[in-house]
């Protein structure tokens, strides 16, 4: 991020990437066996791609969106927030669950590119682990890896 005084230069994930994300996620839902919903935010997470395989749960439509907008707004997987929240007072860790569109469960991963968040990822439809596989498959396609 480059300071000019009033305003600052921010690095966002491309719609090329982002579909390439999305796209190996499908891949992978694939060879496991599942249908899921994938999306991919900006770090203000703002939607940049999205795809729902036919036949992937309804409401996973709105957890996945939610999962990619909970890593990319804290740049924490949301499979490490129950860890996490374990250091923090009895309010944070009752309050900042009930933030909407928050979530504290796998599937969710921080898109961070060399130490810049420049966007995040969510997928649901399968298991938090199975959800969580795909993620990361869609960041290895772009050439990232989990923070």
């Amino acid at each position: 991020m480059k300071d000019s005084g009033n305003s600052v230069e921010q690095c966002v994930i491309t719609a090329q990437a982002a579909l390439k994300a999305v796209q190996a996620a499908v891949a992978h839902a694939g060879t496991l066996g599942i249908r899921v919903n994938i999306a991919v935010v900006d770090p203000a997470g703002l939607l940049a791609a999205f795809v729902r395989m036919p036949g992937a749960p309804l409401h996973s439509i709105g957890i996945a969106q939610d999962k990619a907008y909970t890593a990319a707004s804290f740049g924490l997987p949301t499979s490490r927030w129950h860890e996490a929240l374990a250091s923090h007072s009895e309010a944070v860790r009752q309050g900042l669950p009930l933030r909407p569109r928050f979530v504290a469960f796998g599937g969710g991963l921080p898109i961070v590119e060399g130490r810049q968040l420049i966007g995040g990822i969510g997928v649901s439809g399968g298991s938090e682990l199975q959800d969580q596989a795909c993620a990361q498959a869609g960041l290895q396609a772009i050439g990232l890896d989990t923070p």
